[in-house]
């Protein structure tokens, strides 16, 4: 990378760094680290190989009459965003806390001292990439999933009731997770701290609800982002306690949203 002079780095202060200028430069630095197309390989390749699996190995001729009328081909697609969730949370803590780790993020503070608007480029880059990438990857496995069916089950369409939604859904939530994950990374500024808090989010407290009442675990597992997603990806009919699913998505929306603002809070309170 070329070296920036005093006086050419002062003129786009002087001038005031845009949001567009800011989240180009967010765009360079996230397209030229190797990790991010490694993660996403990895994440796209996951998706579709274990919608593979979990689909061909399905003994539909054997099911009974209750399961069969439970049979949801359009979920069980999306078995792999168990760790799909967890490759795009990481790549969001990474999109942060390696500046940190590396010292880069006084630079980046310094080019655009307005800490609030860099978080907020980041995140519009980290989200329009993997929001690309998971719906991507969403019709991929989907199609692969459908294509492995034993030709004797269901195989859904996406014209058919909430099979396009189930397919939507399954592409934004690693998106949302990854919002998340550079969330935590701006508030506690270290990767495996980050990286910690995410997994204890995602999978440590759906654990803590088992010694609890069933009544109490209905409700937090609405409540609770994985459990969130896992039971509104549904394209049959949901039990009667869980919410509906696009209120559960403006739910995981709100997530992201807290997680940035606490983000973007803490950067511009502590030193870099």
């Amino acid at each position: 990378m070329t070296a920036v002079t005093p006086s050419r780095r002062a003129a786009p202060i002087a001038s005031g760094y845009g949001f567009r200028t800011v989240a180009r430069m967010e765009w360079r630095k996230l397209r030229t680290v190797r990790s991010t197309w490694t993660v996403l390989i990895v994440f796209a390749v996951t998706m579709t190989a274990l919608a593979v699996l979990a689909l061909s190995h399905e003994s539909y001729a054997h099911l009974s009459a209750a399961d069969r009328a439970a049979f949801d081909p359009a979920r069980d697609c999306f078995i792999g965003l168990v760790l799909g969730q967890l490759l795009t949370g990481v790549l969001g803590v990474l999109a942060i806390s390696t500046e940190f780790s590396s010292g880069m993020i006084r630079a980046t503070f310094a080019a655009a001292p307005r800490r609030p608007l860099v978080l907020a480029a980041k995140a519009a880059v980290l989200g329009a990439v993997t929001l690309a990438a998971g719906e991507i990857t969403a019709f991929a496995a989907f199609a692969a999933g459908q294509a492995a069916l034993a030709p004797a089950a269901p195989h859904p369409a996406l014209g058919q009731p909430g099979v396009l939604r189930v397919v939507l859904l399954a592409g934004a939530y690693p998106a949302l997770i990854a919002l998340i994950g550079l969330g935590f990374g701006a508030l506690i500024r270290h990767t495996a701290g980050a990286i910690f808090a995410l997994v204890g989010i995602l999978f440590v407290l759906p654990l803590l609800t088992a010694p609890l009442s069933p009544s109490v675990q209905d409700t937090l597992q609405n409540l609770l982002p994985h459990p969130m997603a896992a039971l509104s990806m549904t394209a049959v009919r949901p039990a009667a306690h869980v919410w509906a699913p696009w209120l559960t998505f403006g739910l995981l929306c709100a997530y992201a949203v807290a997680a940035l603002a606490a983000g973007a809070w803490s950067l511009a309170r502590r030193d870099a």
